[in-house]
């Protein structure tokens, strides 16, 4: 796989469309660090990491093989809707991709939906808000935008 980060982006999109309550994608730190943020921003209801031994337990496992050999950690993260069981995520693009990778300087952070969506900023200082980031007048490559 060339672009993990936008596998995770693909699988949340597509759980949402689908009305599903979690999503699973395979763990790593920055993938988390990109869930805690929506997290906390409140477009996921929780993100949790699910260790090796848990997750082979935990996920119906296709064949004994792929139950021996282990999965490694995996991510479950639960999707969030409104009372009336409308999706809280209505707009999840990457921006940034391995084939054009998009950076930007303080000055350049964008603006998304009126200041009232997202973007997730890589930075020096660790994944951020675009607010975050103009906040600290610091630059990074864009992730992805949210709303």
């Amino acid at each position: 796989m060339t672009d993990p980060i936008a596998d995770m982006l693909t699988r949340i999109r597509n759980a949402v469309l689908a009305h599903k309550s979690e999503v699973v994608v395979p763990f790593s730190k920055i993938k988390f660090a990109l869930a805690e943020i929506l997290a906390k921003e409140g477009y996921l209801a929780r993100v949790e990491k699910i260790s090796d031994a848990a997750a082979t337990m935990w996920s119906p496992s296709t064949s004994r093989r792929a139950a021996k050999r282990g999965r490694g950690d995996i991510l479950r993260i639960t999707l969030k809707y409104d009372a009336a069981g409308k999706p809280i995520i209505s707009y999840l693009e990457r921006v940034s991709k391995p084939s054009r990778r998009v950076y930007v300087s303080n000055g350049e952070l964008p603006v998304v939906l009126s200041g009232l969506g997202l973007a997730i900023i890589s930075t020096s200082n660790g994944l951020m808000t675009n607010r975050q980031a103009r906040r600290q007048k610091i630059g990074g490559e864009v992730l992805c935008k949210i709303y």
